[in-house]
């Protein structure tokens, strides 16, 4: 039998029995378009997340605290066993390291920002003047926090753009007051806006929602962060940034840093993490290849399913044509031809399914590009390889599961197979 006879009577077949053939092969439409549009997915997120990390800036360093040899990793007040203080900050700035540009430290706290107009969950941010240039952040309206509001601990506050249009929808934010509610209303002080980020954008919108102050403005009014006390008895801060000249070699950097601060804690193993954006990408990068890696397992599953279904039915198909298999050996077909036919149809029936699985699958993925559901921004990016793997599996399938009902045909005794009703 040639291949073009064997797909020839493959389409008799699938026509005659058009809804099953359809329901068949929707197994395989389902599981190849799943794991184009889930791959497609997992990739737009990590490709998503290195964005945002590359758009920090490119030669950001981010020092974060560890645990301390001494202090363990059991709670050590608001800001558990904190390793990394204002004074380390300093430290940095004045010990001439190579190829060191700014520090800008960092202390965070989740307060409730309440103003006239509205209130809403914000993240008060302590830091310095230096921040702005650190984190090559701009202003669109007012001026940031200077060395002598830090010196003299002054109550004034710039808004991030998300927060300013929240609690002042008139946008008259500059020289209003804002009340910033801690511990739960325990605790308030009234800052003095001076100034209102430009939006973040996509990049890390959260920023939008920050409000900075002068670090000392918490540290000299919050007792329990100025009794947390890092290593050496210092004030404590979740976050140290440096910047870095264009030119300078990243790697020796963070040796120098670390050899510094290591010293000044008096500590054999550094007790805090200085994290480069090579680390960060690296990271993100090996999170989104995992969560292609489960996605597209799950999707995998569908077609495993789908093929399970191809196979059942061909069982069933190789039953209700019995007769016709022994007419076909009666007036000569070989084993050969019947074991072609069969195979010929559940290829048939797969790479069909597996082909519209395809166009369906990118056309969800290009769908769902940059289309926001639950409040996010979906990004998909299609790759090739991952059509050509969810083609070919869908093949494989189908030759797998044809093969052994057109086995289990071909075997059939012709006399015994034409007295079958």
């Amino acid at each position: 039998m040639s291949p073009v006879d064997a797909l020839r009577i493959a389409l008799r077949s699938i026509l005659t029995n058009g809804l099953r053939s359809f329901l068949t092969a929707l197994g395989m439409v389902i599981g190849v378009g799943s794991v184009i549009v889930l791959i497609a997915v997992g990739q737009g997120a990590q490709k998503g997340i290195q964005e945002q990390i590359r758009s920090l800036g490119t030669d950001l360093l981010f020092i974060t605290p560890g645990v301390s040899e001494t202090q363990g990793g059991g709670p050590g007040g608001a800001f558990g066993s904190a390793t990394l203080t204002l004074e380390d900050a300093e430290l940095l700035e004045e010990a001439g390291i190579t190829g060191l540009q700014g520090v800008a430290p960092e202390l965070s706290l989740d307060v409730q920002g309440i103003s006239d107009d509205g209130n809403v969950g914000v993240t008060l941010v302590g830091t310095t003047s230096d921040y702005l240039t650190v984190r090559e952040e701009s202003l669109a309206a007012g001026g940031f926090i200077s060395d002598l509001n830090v010196e003299r601990t002054e109550l004034v506050a710039v808004l991030g753009s998300e927060a300013a249009e929240t609690l002042y929808p008139n946008g008259d934010a500059i020289g209003q007051t804002v009340r910033v509610a801690i511990a739960g209303g325990r605790l308030n002080l009234n800052y003095t806006v001076i100034g209102v980020m430009a939006p973040n954008g996509s990049a890390d919108a959260e920023q939008d929602t920050f409000v900075f102050v002068p670090i000392t403005s918490i540290l000299s009014r919050i007792g329990f962060a100025r009794g947390a006390g890092g290593t050496g008895g210092g004030t404590p801060v979740n976050q140290i940034n440096v910047r870095t000249t264009p030119d300078a070699d990243k790697a020796a950097v963070s040796r120098q840093i670390e050899s510094v601060l290591a010293f000044e804690h008096g500590v054999a193993e550094p007790d805090f993490v200085v994290q480069t954006q090579d680390d960060l990408l690296g990271a993100a990068g090996d999170v989104g290849t995992t969560l292609s890696i489960l996605l597209g397992s799950i999707a995998a599953i569908s077609l495993v399913v789908g093929g399970i279904g191809v196979m059942n039915i061909m069982l069933v198909s190789v039953t209700e044509r019995t007769r016709e298999i022994g007419i076909r050996r009666a007036v000569g077909a070989r084993r050969s031809d019947i074991m072609v036919q069969f195979v010929t149809e559940a290829l048939a029936l797969c790479i069909g399914g597996g082909a519209i699985g395809i166009a369906i699958g990118i056309g969800v993925a290009e769908f769902l590009d940059g289309r926001v559901i639950a409040g996010s921004e979906m990004a998909t990016i299609i790759q090739p390889w991952s059509v050509f793997a969810a083609f070919a599996v869908a093949a494989g399938i189908g030759l797998a599961a044809g093969t052994y009902p057109a086995l289990r045909a071909s075997k059939l005794d012709p006399i015994d197979a034409l007295r079958a009703d």
